[in-house]
C-alpha cells in the first residue's frame, strides 16, 4: 500500500470555516433566486441569513485555529456575491427596474462600491503609521453585512408597515445610493468588537439575547427595522466620538475584516 504524503492530510477542523463560507454563497444566490421567482421575503432572509453565516465563519476560524490565505480569499468573493451582487439584484428586481436604467445604474453603483471595499482591504498592506486602537474600534464606512441588510431596509420596512413610500423608485433610488457612497467611504463606523460585559450583566446579557431572538422569531421585520434604525442612529455617534479621539475620517485600512477572515 503506497505511503501517503502527510503534506496532503487536511485537517478536518480546517475545513469546517470554509464550509461555513460556502453556506454563505450558497444562501446569497438562493436569495437572487427568490427576487427572481419575485419572493421577496425569502430573498431579504435569505441574505440576512448570509450575514449571519459570515459573522460565525471568522469566529470559527479562530476557535478551530483552521487558517490560510484560501480561506481570506474565499470568504471575500463570498462577500460580494451575498453582500454585493444579491442586494442589488433583489432591489432592482422589486422596484428599480420601474426606472429603468437609472435603477440599473445605481445597482451597479452599489456592487461596485463593494467590490472596492472589498478590494481596498485584500490589496493594502498594514499600515504602521495608523492607531492600533482605532483600527480596533472603528472601520472605515459600512462594513459588507450591515451595508447588505441596510440596502434592503426600505423592503423590511414595506414588509412591516404595507407603505407604498418605502416602494418609491426615486426614494430608493437616492437611498441606495447613499449606502454606496458610505460603503466605500471613510467614514468610521463602530467596529463593536471591544465591547466587555461585567460580570455582575452576564445573566441581563443573555436574557437579552433571548428575547432579541424570541422577537426575530415571532416579528422578524419589525425587529429587523428597529434594529436597522439603531445602526443608522449609532454611524453620526461614531463620527462625533472618533472625531473627539482621533480626528479627521477612519483610516482608509479597512479593519472590518482584520479579525474575521477566516483560513483553511
Amino acid at each position: 500500500m503506497p505511503n501517503m504524503n502527510k503534506n496532503h492530510i487536511f485537517p478536518i477542523r480546517s475545513l469546517v470555516p470554509n464550509t461555513i463560507t460556502v453556506l454563505a454563497i450558497c444562501a446569497g444566490m438562493s436569495a437572487m433566486r427568490f427576487a427572481i421567482l419575485g419572493r421577496w421575503e425569502g430573498a431579504v432572509l435569505a441574505v440576512l441569513i448570509a450575514g449571519v453565516l459570515d459573522g460565525l465563519d471568522g469566529r470559527m476560524a479562530r476557535l478551530l485555529k483552521g487558517s490560510s490565505k484560501f480561506g481570506a480569499e474565499l470568504d471575500s468573493l463570498s462577500d460580494i456575491v451575498s453582500f454585493g451582487v444579491a442586494p442589488a439584484v433583489i432591489m432592482y428586481s422589486w422596484v428599480l427596474r420601474d426606472v429603468k436604467g437609472v435603477g440599473w445604474l445605481l445597482a451597479l453603483i452599489f456592487t461596485i462600491a463593494m467590490a472596492l471595499r472589498l478590494a481596498r482591504f485584500n490589496t493594502m498592506s498594514q499600515d504602521a503609521e495608523v492607531n492600533a486602537e482605532e483600527r480596533q474600534d472603528y472601520f472605515a464606512g459600512i462594513p459588507a453585512p450591515a451595508s447588505a441588510a441596510l440596502a434592503l431596509w426600505p423592503m423590511i420596512l414595506y414588509f412591516l408597515t404595507d407603505m407604498a413610500i418605502f416602494k418609491n423608485p426615486v426614494l430608493c433610488i437616492i437611498y441606495l445610493g447613499i449606502i454606496a457612497a458610505l460603503t466605500v467611504s471613510n467614514v468610521p463606523t463602530f467596529s463593536f468588537k471591544k465591547i466587555n460585559i461585567k460580570r455582575e450583566y452576564v445573566l441581563f446579557y443573555l436574557l437579552g439575547i433571548a428575547i432579541l431572538a424570541t422577537m426575530l422569531v415571532t416579528n422578524v421585520w419589525a425587529t429587523m427595522s428597529v434594529v436597522g434604525l439603531i445602526y443608522i442612529l449609532t454611524i453620526p455617534m461614531a463620527v462625533i466620538y472618533h472625531r473627539r479621539r482621533f480626528g479627521g475620517t477612519a483610516s482608509s485600512q479597512d479593519a472590518s475584516k482584520t479579525d474575521d477572515k477566516n483560513e483553511s
